[in-house]
């Protein structure tokens, strides 16, 4: 769906190579520029699949020049630097958008380029306790569980830099002008936190924003329980005729202590009832039982169990390249499932895309 759509990724870690692995998986020529001391496993980064791989020194002249050339045809460059270190590397906004002025410019950070945290060191979790994304995590009793980053890098980062970057070649494409597009981790998980901030109206939360006060965290049909194996299966039975359904099936239909659904004050009781029932059988034994149905069930998978799950399997979600389990493109399009490319081995691409350069550079003076 981005085929001709031109990609320079100034290699970093985390949001920033997974926002343009996800551009590649779409179709996007995508040009890695990596430092010598990123070719460390280059083979098994998945992230660097479908792209072509350049390593250069960007302290140097010529590789501060061939990123300069490299942009000069490009719809988009991304970086995942500190405030202010591109600009000392003299490849800013103002000097790649001189070469190119439909260039965007996709700056991938976690606190965003201004404000007084801009220059200090974070990561993921950090990013998401600012923002009030974190708060919610886990029960009212014990700490904050520290989300995996999905929440952060992912979710509040790299795909909203992706949804930037986009309607910036959008706008490039109508105006001839490009444009810097601040992606911040900070802003974007704030941002996902919409949909709960709206469910205060609800009275989810009763009464403001208290920890172990809403659904999430105390309700017993929207939780997470163990089973009789170790293993863990999920509920999400908000609506009442799913949780009619439920009942049913685990055999409550007739228990006056689970009629009133959204009885807050008995939840923490209900919810000891069924970690019981939960816990007296296996997960499978309750996939037996739940899955399939409108019951809101789902057994929790491990990534390798996951590639194997009949749904996913019908929906060839996962696939194995050189004994490296990775996961087709999403979202689709026409229905189509899409393989992304391979993985570059660390520079393969340099002398093939230096060529590229001094051939267009040749066929301007013939």
């Amino acid at each position: 769906m981005l085929s001709g759509i031109k990609v320079v990724e100034i290699c970093g870690i985390g949001p920033g190579p997974f926002c343009a692995m996800h551009l590649a998986d779409l179709g996007a020529d995508v040009i890695a520029v990596e430092r010598a001391d990123q070719g460390a496993n280059a083979r098994t980064n998945l992230i660097n699949r479908g792209k072509r791989s350049v390593s250069a020194d960007l302290k140097s002249a010529e590789g501060r020049e061939l990123v300069l050339r490299l942009i000069e045809d490009a719809d988009v460059l991304i970086e995942g630097m500190r405030p202010g270190v591109m600009e000392r590397l003299g490849l800013g906004p103002e000097v790649c958008q001189a070469r190119n002025p439909r260039l965007v410019f996709g700056r991938m950070t976690g606190w965003g380029q201004s404000g007084p945290m801009a220059q200090a060191a974070g990561h993921d979790n950090n990013y998401i306790a600012l923002s009030g994304a974190l708060f919610h995590n886990g029960t009212s009793s014990e700490p904050p569980s520290t989300a995996i980053t999905l929440l952060g890098d992912i979710g509040g980062g790299a795909l909203y830099l992706a949804v930037g970057l986009l309607a910036g070649v959008l706008r490039a494409r109508q105006t001839g002008q490009g444009t810097v597009v601040d992606a911040a981790i900070l802003d974007g998980s704030a941002h996902m936190m919409q949909l709960m901030l709206s469910t205060r109206n609800a009275g989810f939360f009763g009464e403001g924003f208290q920890r172990g006060n809403n659904l999430h965290d105390s309700s017993h049909f929207y939780s997470t329980y163990r089973c009789a194996d170790g293993e863990f299966i999920t509920l999400g039975s908000i609506e009442p005729q799913f949780y009619t359904l439920l009942l049913e099936k685990l055999g409550l239909a007739d228990d006056p202590r689970f009629a009133r659904q959204w009885g807050s004050s008995k939840w923490h009781e209900m919810h000891q009832h069924f970690a019981e029932l939960f816990e007296s059988r296996t997960r499978a034994q309750w996939c037996e039982v739940l899955e399939y149905s409108d019951a809101c069930f789902a057994p929790v998978l491990s990534p390798d169990e996951a590639a194997q799950h009949p749904h996913n399997v019908a929906r060839q979600l996962y696939f194995e390249r050189d004994e490296l389990l990775q996961t087709v493109a999403a979202p689709r399009f026409d229905n189509k499932v899409v393989i992304p490319g391979p993985i570059p081995g660390f520079g393969e691409h340099t002398e093939q895309v230096q060529a590229a350069l001094e051939d267009a550079t040749a066929s301007v003076w013939r």
